[in-house]
C-alpha cells in the first residue's frame, strides 16, 4: 500500500512538473516573441525618424520647389538588419483629392466648399462613376463632416443614419483616414474601390494641392478632375510624361506647356498647382526574427521647422 501511495506521488509530481515545465517554456517563447516584435516596431520607427531627415534635405536643397532628384517619389529603398531587413517607400501624400476639402472654415465650424464639391464629382465623371451617384455621395458626405445639422438636397444628418442596421451619427468634423468614407451614405465596396487610389483625408480643407513633378501617369485624373473635363486623359497624361528631368521650375511653367495650352484653368485651381509638397506617405515593413511590423505614416513639411508625422498607423492606410 505504501509503495503505491509513493508511486502515485512520483507520478502526480512528475505530470505537475512536466505542467510547470511546458509553462515556462511557452512564457519564454511568449517573452521572446514580444521582444522581437517590439525590435521590430522600434527598426520601424527609426526608419520614420530617418524619412523626416530626408524630407528635411528635401527641403534644404530648394525651399522653392521639391526636388525630384535625388529619385525619391515611390522609391523602394532597403536596408539589412542582422536576422531581417527593413523596407522604406516615401511618397507624395497630396496627390489626390482631399476629401476634407468639400468643405471650408476654422475653429472646427465648417460649411460647404462647392469648389470641393465640384471637383469630387468631377473626379467620379473622370473615372466613369455616375454622376448622379457622386452628387448624392458629395452631399452625404458634406452633411457628414459639416457643423451644421441641415441636411443638403440628396445628403443626409444623423437621422439618415439612426434608422440603419447598426446606427451611428455623422462626424460633424474633418475625416481623419480615407476608410471613414465607407461610412457615408451611398458610398458601396465597388465605388470605393474606384475612387481609393485617388483620395487622401488631409488635416486641412486646403483644395488639394496637386504637385505635377511628382504625379505618375496613372495619376492624370487628378489633372482631368482640376479642369473639370476641359482637359482629356489622354492630354493629362501626355502632360506629364513631358515632365523635364528635373521638374517644372513652377506651376505656370507647366500650365504653359504644349498639352495644357488652351485650357481655361480658373484661379482658385491654379492656386491648387503648386511645385512644392507639403504632405509625404510613408509605408515601412520590417522583418525581423520572424516578426512583421507594418508602419504607415503622414508627414507634414511646414514652411518653418522640422517635418513633423500628423498620422502615423501600426497598419496599412486603407
Amino acid at each position: 500500500m505504501a509503495l503505491l501511495t509513493v508511486l502515485l506521488l512520483v507520478a502526480v509530481m512528475a505530470a505537475v512538473a512536466v505542467l510547470v515545465l511546458d509553462d515556462i517554456r511557452f512564457s519564454v517563447r511568449r517573452t521572446m516573441n514580444a521582444e522581437t516584435q517590439s525590435q521590430a516596431q522600434w527598426y520601424a520607427a527609426g526608419a520614420e525618424s530617418l524619412a523626416r531627415r530626408q524630407i528635411d534635405r528635401l527641403r534644404d536643397l530648394d525651399p522653392a520647389k521639391t526636388p525630384i532628384q535625388p529619385d525619391w517619389n515611390g522609391r523602394v529603398l532597403s536596408f539589412p538588419v542582422e536576422d531581417g531587413s527593413i523596407t522604406a517607400r516615401l511618397s507624395d501624400g497630396q496627390a489626390c483629392f482631399n476629401l476634407n476639402s468639400v468643405v471650408e472654415g476654422q475653429l472646427e465650424v465648417y460649411v460647404a466648399r462647392p469648389l470641393g464639391v465640384q471637383q469630387f464629382v468631377a473626379l467620379g465623371r473622370v473615372l466613369n462613376l455616375p454622376e448622379g451617384r457622386m452628387r448624392a455621395i458629395a452631399d452625404a458626405l458634406t452633411d457628414w463632416i459639416d457643423t451644421d445639422t441641415t441636411p443638403r438636397a440628396q445628403g443626409g444628418e444623423d437621422a439618415a443614419y439612426a434608422g440603419q442596421s447598426k446606427p451611428h451619427r455623422t462626424a460633424g468634423t474633418l475625416l481623419a483616414e480615407v476608410s471613414e468614407l465607407r461610412a457615408v451614405k451611398g458610398v458601396d465596396a465597388e465605388t470605393y474601390a474606384t475612387l481609393r487610389p485617388y483620395l487622401c483625408a488631409l488635416p486641412t480643407t486646403a483644395l488639394s494641392p496637386v504637385n505635377p513633378n511628382t504625379l505618375r501617369p496613372d495619376q492624370a485624373p487628378l489633372l482631368v478632375m482640376l479642369a473639370d473635363g476641359k482637359l482629356s486623359l489622354a492630354s493629362a497624361r501626355a502632360a506629364i510624361a513631358a515632365r523635364p528631368v528635373s521638374g517644372w521650375s513652377d506651376a505656370n511653367a507647366f500650365l504653359m506647356q504644349g498639352a495644357m495650352r488652351g485650357v481655361e484653368w480658373p484661379i482658385p485651381v491654379q492656386d491648387q498647382l503648386t511645385v512644392l509638397t507639403r504632405f509625404f506617405n510613408l509605408r515601412v515593413d520590417v522583418e525581423f526574427g520572424g516578426s512583421r511590423a507594418v508602419r504607415t505614416a503622414l508627414i507634414e513639411l511646414p514652411q518653418v521647422g522640422p517635418a513633423r508625422t500628423v498620422i502615423q498607423r501600426w497598419t496599412l492606410d486603407e
